[in-house]
């Protein structure tokens, strides 16, 4: 039955040809956006254990009739949250929650968990989405617009920042700080010391390389219309200082009037429409755990059984585990995000045929 399915590999949208899944979806996305030189498209999608035989039968069956229909091959992987993320539940007391055979109860420490998964593909460019924000073929082509414009503004701010770098390092001058610190401040929303062109110039250029020296993401964000999720926000550091970020309700104090209404004037809401450059000005991959807040966990409220109880869940993907990356916020149109969370979204006008 399809209660027992993945999202990935429901049938979410009908054709004359017969209905399509939203690993099918996906992939006639990456057609467009993501096609090499040479016609390889690379997707990979994270899944729970167990299910692997599913997705892998689902492949073998639809990839050579894809390929042939859109010119082009498929470098598909599949990976799993890793079980030693897992994180012990509660009760409302704090005492740690058993099952009825006695058993500590653990639970999935949320999406932050994925941080190792991104982190083994080793990739360059990657782009980052939901799984059901997907849509038919005739509302496509704005996504695949955005996709491009997406990609291309952060390829444009890479090789800035990659050139910027290499000079930092190689033929450090006041006309070289002067130029990174001017990039770093207008296009990347970055705070430096006042004081910071008159260091000298090997300890003005040592602080701009480590504050340039970072994984780098553009994150495309919609006006807020209330959606459920986490949105952007310039955050205070303890040391005082801001960064841009991606917070979730969670992390927010429903107990403080003034985080809930900061929290309440949001302008725009986090879709989860990601592009992020990997790779340092040398083409050697980043640890992206070193740039993870690992204070940035929150709690959320759960249940099993019929108890509530309390999971602890590690900072998220897009949230703290990329708090220390380079971030830019790009507004996308509200037509690019069109998730299925029940199965009432499906009958949405945006999901059925023409």
């Amino acid at each position: 039955g399809l209660h027992t399915l993945p999202k990935a590999l429901i049938p979410f949208h009908y054709y004359p040809e017969g209905s399509r899944t939203p690993l099918e979806e996906h992939l006639v996305e990456a057609q467009a956006y993501v096609r090499d030189g040479e016609g390889m498209c690379r997707v990979h999608f994270t899944i729970l254990p167990g299910q692997g035989r599913k997705f892998e039968r689902l492949l073998a069956e639809v990839r050579p009739g894809w390929e042939a229909r859109l010119g082009c091959r498929f470098d598909v992987g599949f990976s799993y949250q890793d079980p030693g993320t897992d994180t012990l539940a509660v009760d409302e007391h704090n005492r740690p929650c058993r099952d009825a055979a006695g058993r500590l109860v653990f639970r999935p420490g949320g999406h932050g968990a994925l941080l190792e998964n991104l982190n083994r593909l080793q990739g360059d460019l990657v782009y980052i989405k939901n799984i059901d924000n997907v849509v038919p073929d005739r509302l496509k082509e704005p996504t695949y617009h955005w996709k491009r414009l997406l990609g291309g503004f952060l390829i444009a701010l890479e090789e800035r920042l990659h050139e910027l770098l290499g000079r930092l390092r190689h033929a450090a001058d006041y006309g070289v700080i002067r130029d990174a610190a001017d990039f770093a401040a207008q296009h990347l929303a970055l705070a430096l010391p006042a004081d910071l062109l008159d260091r000298p110039v090997p300890a003005a250029s040592r602080l701009l390389a480590q504050a340039l020296n970072r994984p780098l993401r553009v994150c495309g964000v919609v006006p807020n219309e209330g959606e459920p999720g986490g949105a952007p926000f310039w955050v205070r550091e303890a040391d005082g200082s801001l960064s841009l970020q991606i917070v979730e309700g969670a992390q927010v104090d429903a107990a403080s009037p003034e985080q809930r209404a900061v929290w309440e004037a949001a302008t725009h809401f986090n879709p989860v429409d990601l592009v992020c450059a990997l790779r340092d000005d040398q083409g050697e991959p980043f640890n992206l755990h070193h740039y993870c807040d690992p204070e940035a966990v929150f709690i959320t409220a759960k249940s099993k059984d019929g108890r509530t109880l309390k999971a602890l869940e590690l900072p998220g993907l897009w949230n703290g585990a990329m708090a220390r990356w380079l971030t830019v916020f790009v507004e996308v149109p509200k037509v690019t995000f069109n998730p299925v969370k029940t199965v009432f979204d499906l009958l949405r006008p945006e999901h059925q045929p023409e």
